[in-house]
């Protein structure tokens, strides 16, 4: 069993510090007829987006609105989803290391999938789906109610 030294007070601490999560090589195609393209357009705004994205390699939603498309299957870029649904972004979750992933809904599966943040994510509805839970003030007391 390893030992891990918390900080500088000698404390254990769980686990240990790691560096900025790596990410698989991809190469996903966007464009018509299975070429790689150079942007998508979104399903719900209709913004005009660049696959090309600081902090991931792989651009999966709208940097505006936040809305994907089902494509993916298993693993990212993978293209395997029969769904092809609208995707939206429903909460977030935040990794041990600190990077936060939006949580997407397909409306017409039901569907979850994890997506990490983009660099260039406007920062206005990443904040409102973190202040979301505190907006309505019904949603600990029916979360009781399910357990």
């Amino acid at each position: 069993m390893r030992r891990t030294t918390g900080g500088p007070d000698g404390g254990g601490g769980r686990g240990r510090q790691r560096g900025p999560r790596r990410q698989r090589p991809k190469d996903v195609l966007h464009g018509h007829g299975g070429e790689r393209g150079e942007s998508f357009r979104c399903v719900a705004c209709r913004l005009d987006v660049s696959v090309d994205a600081p902090g991931t390699a792989h651009r999966n939603h709208c940097p505006q609105c936040l809305a994907s498309l089902h494509l993916d299957a298993r693993i990212p870029g993978d293209r395997a989803s029969a769904c092809r649904g609208r995707m939206t972004a429903v909460g977030l979750s935040v990794r041990p290391d600190g990077e936060w992933l939006i949580i997407h809904l397909c409306l017409s599966c039901g569907g979850l999938s994890a997506n990490r943040i983009a660099g260039d994510d406007h920062p206005l509805p990443l904040i409102r789906l973190a202040t979301r839970p505190l907006a309505d003030s019904g949603a600990p007391f029916r979360a009781l109610l399910t357990l």
